[in-house]
């Protein structure tokens, strides 16, 4: 309530400072920085397998599937998991 007295008893001083808003709010625009594509760091988890004498699909079989689905739940947010094998 005290600023509508104050704007009335100083009509003035309110049009000057909504005039000077009013002219400054394109230069501070222009000088805000804004990025559209923030750099984001993913987090990546690593998992490597190293058995003797089992084939590709019998690690995938009995490793990575598992681990594939407890790792898929326990992530919140977007999760992707890949699978490589080198053989």
């Amino acid at each position: 309530m005290w600023i509508v007295l104050l704007a009335l008893r100083r009509p003035l001083t309110f049009v000057v400072a909504s005039l000077l808003i009013l002219l400054l709010t394109p230069f501070v625009l222009l000088r805000t920085p804004t990025d559209i594509f923030p750099s984001i760091n993913i987090p990546v988890v690593s998992i490597v397998w190293s058995y003797t004498g089992l084939s590709a699909k019998e690690i995938e079989q009995r490793f990575v599937y598992t681990h594939e689905r407890a790792l898929t739940t326990t992530v919140i947010g977007p999760a992707s998991v890949a699978f490589r094998c080198r053989w």
